[in-house]
């Protein structure tokens, strides 16, 4: 079964869902981007995202509603693309809905809504809030008994110059969240940075912190399993620059149009 939107209300529809790999999401995503336009935001997220649900989540279209699930929260909303590739590509919902995105009547919009989205457990994209809300969702989890559960967070580097970020970074820290865990997208993009590097910020307030390639999927898969007792896990994925990234782009795009 499956979400979609009839009449400006969410249906149920019957379909059959193959899970994929991820030699299939370049396809995935140019359903949703088109062949030139493969955004920076998806890019940058891909390889954690894959990650995330192939070896670390414990949670699949069969479990979303299930009390005691892992739960992924996407604080950079405004590039959901990789996102909507990854979870179509684990079957939470149809692969022909890529083709749609962002068209009227779709479910999948330029920020995910966690009504239309089967597996989304936010509604994101004003960057700031995904990180106190997974604060928030772990200390639930563990009020409530859920102490195997665990909750991941997306967030961007720029993402982290917004002022509430801070202080959830300080609560989780304070209050030995160690069922949080932060992944931070470094793709050099922050305005006002932190001194000593983006680990450094969370490493003040107590949290475990470790910094790998974010093209490295074992690396990954290592750092996001990672526990210690007490601390909450900041994983930084350190990606190519946005302005190498950029540049890039455009050549491809330049080459195409010839």
């Amino acid at each position: 079964m499956a979400n979609a939107i009839a009449g400006g209300s969410v249906v149920r529809m019957e379909t059959t869902l193959s899970p994929l790999g991820y030699d299939d999401l370049p396809r995935l995503l140019t359903k949703l981007t088109g062949d030139e336009k493969h955004s920076l935001s998806a890019h940058s997220t891909l390889d954690v995202l894959w990650v995330l649900y192939d070896r670390v989540l414990d949670v699949s279209p069969a479990t979303v509603d299930d009390p005691a699930r892992d739960r992924f929260l996407l604080s950079k909303g405004h590039g959901p693309m990789a996102y909507y590739a990854v979870l179509a590509a684990k079957g939470f919902f149809p692969v022909e809905w890529l083709a749609d995105f962002a068209s009227f009547d779709s479910p999948l919009g330029h920020h995910p809504d966690r009504v239309l989205v089967p597996g989304a457990e936010i509604s994101s994209g004003s960057l700031g809030h995904g990180l106190p809300l997974g604060a928030g969702v772990a200390l639930g989890l563990r009020a409530q008994g859920h102490i195997a559960s665990r909750v991941v967070v997306l967030v961007g580097d720029a993402e982290l110059d917004e002022g509430t970020n801070h202080e959830a970074i300080a609560y989780a820290g304070a209050t030995g969240l160690d069922n949080l865990t932060v992944v931070v997208v470094d793709n050099q993009s922050a305005t006002h940075g932190w001194p000593g590097g983006v680990a450094e910020r969370f490493a003040v307030n107590g949290w475990l912190t470790q910094v790998v390639d974010g093209r490295d999927r074992a690396a990954l898969e290592a750092a996001l399993t990672k526990r210690s007792p007490g601390q909450p896990n900041v994983v930084v994925a350190v990606v190519e620059p946005k302005s190498a990234a950029q540049t890039e782009q455009s050549a491809q795009t330049e080459q195409s149009e010839k």
